[in-house]
């Protein structure tokens, strides 16, 4: 038996959603959203997967990084951009808490809820699951909910090598924030 999902999601599910990584000051500063906005969290971690590839690559992240995803986009953006994963900082960095109150190097910050967070960690700061992948990168998609609403939090875990091999991918609604070490990261940064 198979489940109609309608004409309206499946049009917009023929939308590729596309991700170009920017740079700022030598780093990796996010992340161009194009096409649409990830719909389902199975959706946001497919998304997860591509950024975790392109954290394998050398060079691009040196160190494990929060994304804030948010709406808005750059004045010069290609047509189709529908919003950015902006790098927030870093959790090693000595500036962290200040990070946490005013949203990273430009201090930005996170307007009102985030539609999702993203924890990258590189090839160096990753215990990859599978001892025979050994540049693999991984990370952690927190889509925040309002429990007190019945809004569930759903998350998105996946480790992944450059070459585009999937090590590991994992999908959980219901979320308790706590019971994770990136999520709860994720979620201290939403409380602050």
């Amino acid at each position: 038996m198979s489940e109609d999902i309608g004409p309206a999601r499946r049009s917009a599910a023929a939308v590729p959603i596309g991700l170009t990584p920017f740079h700022r000051d030598g780093r990796l500063g996010g992340m161009l959203i194009s096409g649409r906005w990830p719909d389902t969290t199975l959706e946001w971690t497919q998304t997860l997967v591509a950024s975790v590839r392109i954290a394998c690559r050398p060079g691009l992240l040196q160190t494990t990084t929060i994304f804030g995803v948010v709406e808005d986009r750059p004045d010069e953006c290609e047509p189709g951009t529908v919003g950015m994963m902006l790098a927030m900082g870093s959790v090693f960095s000595d500036d962290f808490i200040a990070v946490l109150g005013h949203g990273g190097p430009d201090r930005t910050g996170l307007r009102g809820h985030p539609p999702a967070l993203v924890m990258l960690h590189p090839p160096s700061q990753t215990r990859p699951s599978l001892p025979e992948c050994s540049e693999v990168a991984s990370g952690c998609v927190l889509l925040p909910g309002v429990p007190e609403l019945g809004l569930e939090h759903r998350a998105g875990w996946a480790e992944a090598e450059a070459d585009g091999t999937v090590v590991t991918l994992r999908n959980q609604i219901g979320v308790d924030p706590n019971s994770d070490p990136d999520t709860a990261v994720l979620a201290m940064l939403l409380a602050a």
